[in-house]
């Protein structure tokens, strides 16, 4: 659930701070007896310094996982990446999958230019100075579905009325670029944008015959749906043809319903498009009257397709979920919600008016930055200021951090982060080491419950110092998490003498006027 869920940003799908697993050079021995024989392991290749070239040799499509024993999302990937390995194997031994443990081939690591795990690049026909990224899911279905694309023919040639007619009715939606010449560089693009948008189907036509039937001119990318208006058609454009991340773009928006409703099988359409915006109608489904308002809901959708997503949550069903980082219940339901996908900022309608006009204004509104961010925050304990390490939330904030007189060490943190869990000792030994300072305080912060205007945190643990005086300054801490450092760099003034520390200034909240000087 919270690798689907993009809503969940910084409150429950963020990753903590050191998901990103850096690649380390690890001296080892060299192994002498190494052959350029090809083995495998769960029907994956084994490879390394030794028979690299042979693979490539003998594969014309290899894709190379690159990774670390102990990095746990290589541990993850790895049941899905030996499923994958075994399906490409029976269909054809043209396209194979391999891996490199990084951390022992650390000449092969520093080739390829692998700075973290796992890394996954393809090697074409022998090919080992310009390997292509790998850019599909992460399950053994979107590998497969990615490999295949670049196997065969990315798009499938469409000659007369009949295999078209066929292959439009084939799926609920498919993409066909039709071309007048299939050389030309905007069927090139095409082609190209084919083999990235894996799970669409796409198909290619030149013969004038099929230009007539669909009612075409010029050259022309259409988008056959069963939903929706059931056809969507993207020009090319005489002069400037076809550009690749444009017709991307265009095709994720379009393949998706005008209004998406929120389930296990539509969360990574949602998420894949990158919509910047998503407009979200929380409802009980088992509730008839709550059910109507979807009506009004879809009106207001048309206008904004591109820039604001549509989506119904049943607070019920699979959405209950998501309920807790918009600070929902189901008893809230019906009600609205608009969220920034930048920042996950939440806005709220004063209160919930349900018609069309009243859903446009209101969106119309949060994009003209007329609205002010919805925040969450939780209710500060009875006890918050006696302790030793300050319990703060979102309304106690401000006048913590920003108190002129103090030094003020905060960590922002999710209670779920297996990081945070690990350095909560330390960060209780620190709060008692300085419970008794009169200008240091150690506080902390539960991001998942409680949001700030200006400051947006993106992965956890997370620690920010904020000096005494004026100018509302906030330097970030990103060295070693244990006591004495931290000691260190408090007892320093919020720097460490190796690392110059990134200072940043927060703006305050509105209408509290500009900062101090």
């Amino acid at each position: 659930l919270v690798l689907s869920l993009a809503w969940l940003g910084p409150a429950l799908g963020a990753e903590e701070e050191d998901g990103e697993v850096v690649a380390e050079e690890e001296e080892e021995d060299e192994d002498d007896f190494l052959s350029d024989e090809l083995e495998e392991e769960d029907d994956v290749l084994v490879l390394h310094e030794h028979n690299f070239a042979h693979a490539l040799s003998e594969h014309r499509l290899l894709l190379v996982e690159f990774y670390a024993p102990w990095c746990g999302h290589c541990q993850r990937l790895a049941p899905a990446f030996a499923q994958a390995a075994a399906m490409l194997k029976n269909e054809s031994d043209l396209a194979r999958l391999g891996k490199v443990d990084a951390t022992a081939q650390v000449a092969l690591a520093n080739e390829f230019g692998v700075t973290s795990y796992p890394t996954l690049k393809l090697f074409r026909d022998g090919n080992r100075t310009h390997p292509l990224a790998y850019s599909g899911r992460m399950d053994a279905e979107g590998i497969v579905l990615w490999m295949r694309r670049r196997a065969g023919p990315s798009a499938t040639l469409l000659q007369d009325t009949n295999t078209a007619a066929a292959f439009i009715s084939s799926q609920d939606l498919v993409v066909v670029g039709f071309f007048k010449d299939l050389g030309s560089e905007a069927a090139q693009a095409f082609y190209e944008v084919a083999g990235e948008l894996v799970d669409m189907p796409f198909g290619v036509a030149e013969v004038a015959e099929l230009f007539e039937v669909y009612g075409l001119s010029a050259d022309t990318v259409c988008l056959f749906k069963k939903f929706d208006e059931g056809r969507t058609d993207f020009p090319v454009d005489p002069a400037w043809g076809l550009d690749v991340s444009e017709l991307t773009r265009l095709l994720r928006v379009h393949s998706l319903e005008l209004v998406m409703e929120f389930t296990n099988e539509t969360s990574n359409q949602i998420f894949g498009a990158k919509i910047p915006h998503h407009m979200l109608l929380f409802l009980n489904k088992s509730a008839s009257a709550q059910l109507a308002l979807r009506d009004g809901f879809r009106a207001a959708a048309g206008t904004f397709r591109g820039k604001v997503l549509f989506v119904v949550v049943d607070v019920a069903g699979y959405g209950a979920d998501v309920l807790p980082f918009f600070g929902l219940t189901p008893a809230d339901a019906p009600t609205l919600r608009l969220v920034k996908m930048e920042n996950n900022r939440k806005y709220q309608m004063d209160q919930d008016t349900f018609s069309d006009t009243a859903i446009s204004a209101f969106v119309q509104a949060v994009l003209d930055g007329k609205v002010k961010p919805h925040l969450l925050s939780a209710e500060p304990p009875e006890d918050w200021d006696t302790r030793p390490v300050k319990v703060l939330v979102g309304k106690t904030f401000e006048q913590v951090a920003f108190d002129e007189t103090k030094n003020v060490f905060v960590k922002f943190y999710a209670p779920w982060c297996s990081h945070c869990q690990e350095m909560a000792a330390a960060w209780e030994e620190l709060g008692e080491r300085y419970k008794d300072h009169e200008n240091i305080v150690i506080a902390e912060l539960d991001a998942t419950a409680n949001e700030l205007e200006n400051i947006t945190i993106i992965g956890f643990p997370t620690m920010h110092y904020f000096p005494a005086g004026p100018g509302r300054k906030m330097v970030e801490y990103k060295s070693t998490r244990d006591v004495e450092t931290f000691s260190k760099f408090l007892e320093n003034g919020g720097m460490l003498p190796e690392e110059p520390p990134v200072v940043s200034e927060v703006a305050p909240p509105q209408g509290q006027g500009p900062p101090p000087t």
